[in-house]
């Protein structure tokens, strides 16, 4: 019987870095990559003369504590363990809609900068998660200028299902202003973040809408996806040769067509959540039933789109949601979203109690052997080229 531990050495995949740029643009993509890295760090020209080339550094990063953000003590000792451990090529940070737009049309990504600077000097690389849901009613979402007559409030409160006690907020995505405002920050952090090399990600959080404590109409949830569709189209527009992601749970209706468009513009495809035994997750299609879950799409696009799941706390603590499965290792963690959702990505939350068992794994030679950890490096067909 073989350990977890082995499994990962013997199931590791051969890397592939020698196809992450096509064959004829590598020696003209190194020389423009070493010239891009004497320029102003936020207005470092593509590395590449193929001007849709996508950055490409696939493997494993940390998902940090939201409180950390700007967090000296907490990021000293994030640093430290990301240098003690090779395979983590980076951070994705997470930041509310409100941090981020102080009033309308006033932007504050200072805490962005520095946070870039500190990854650019180690080498590592970032990925900005804008949040426009949160699980805490008390959270400021939105900026205040939305939580107005024009925008309908802005936002919408939601509960767990079956149940009426606010859980946190949704932003009301089917108002075609809120879509505006929304987009309007894509492009302001495109101009701003797409051309830097450290730059790594741009996305959005799940796609569920949760149980609205509000009426909402089946118009104003169709709107909500198309409109969400429409922002991720823009930030293929504003982030150009930088990797855009769409976190994506549920409905299970509008699966096939939502993860169709964003394969089809070249998004990334990840997810909130790891949970190997989740039945609506895994559930497979039939002809009595269409709806398969979302796990399902990583396998049938796979190659195709880039991919990139989450591991959150309870994934950590049970293989299904409502905690009747087993707890499983970070072993097995990893080799079901390295084998069966085929991940380019994996973003580990940093959580205490866990993150040690992470950089454990993530130090074992089946995660140190390439670049990319041991996941998949095969530049994605949606992007016409990948650039290192």
């Amino acid at each position: 019987m073989k350990t977890n531990d082995q499994l990962l050495v013997i199931n590791s995949i051969t890397p592939n870095t020698s196809i992450r740029v096509k064959p004829a643009r590598i020696l003209v993509a190194s020389l423009l990559l070493i010239i891009s890295m004497v320029l102003a760090p936020l207005n470092v020209a593509a590395a590449t003369t193929d001007p849709t080339a996508v950055k490409w550094h696939p493997g494993h990063y940390y998902t940090t504590i939201k409180w950390g953000n700007n967090d000296s003590s907490y990021l000293s000792q994030v640093y430290s363990e990301i240098a003690a451990t090779p395979a983590l090529r980076g951070i994705q940070m997470r930041y509310f809609w409100s941090e981020l737009e102080k009033s309308k049309g006033v932007y504050d990504f200072s805490s962005i900068d520095k946070r870039l600077a500190e990854l650019s000097a180690r080498n590592k690389r970032l990925v900005i998660q804008v949040q426009t849901k949160s699980f805490e009613p008390t959270w400021n979402l939105v900026p205040n200028y939305l939580k107005t007559d024009a925008y309908e409030n802005g936002q919408f409160p939601f509960s767990s299902y079956g149940e009426t006690t606010i859980r946190g907020y949704n932003i009301k995505l089917w108002n075609s202003q809120v879509r505006d405002r929304l987009i309007a920050l894509f492009e302001a952090m495109g101009a701003r973040y797409n051309s830097h090399p450290n730059f790594e990600g741009i996305g959005m959080i799940e796609s569920a809408m949760g149980q609205s404590l509000e009426p909402i109409s089946s118009t104003q949830a169709d709107e909500f996806y198309a409109n969400m569709i429409q922002v991720n189209q823009k930030m293929r527009l504003f982030f150009p040769n930088t990797m855009t992601i769409q976190e994506v749970n549920y409905p299970r209706p509008i699966l096939n067509s939502l993860v169709t468009q964003l394969k089809d513009m070249g998004a990334t495809l990840s997810s909130p959540d790891t949970f190997p035994d989740e039945k609506d997750l895994n559930i497979k299609a039939t002809q009595y039933n269409p709806n398969q879950g979302i796990y399902n799409y990583y396998s049938d696009f796979s190659g195709m789109m880039a991919m990139a799941p989450t591991v959150m706390r309870k994934n950590y603590e049970n293989t299904r949601n409502d905690g009747s499965g087993t707890t499983p290792t970070i072993s097995e963690i990893l080799v079901f979203a390295r084998d069966t959702l085929h991940a380019n990505y994996i973003f580990w939350s940093r959580i205490p109690g866990y993150y040690d068992q992470v950089l454990e794994v993530l130090n074992l030679a089946g995660q140190t052997s390439d670049p990319a950890g041991g996941l998949s490096s095969v530049c994605p067909t949606a992007y016409s080229s990948c650039v290192d």
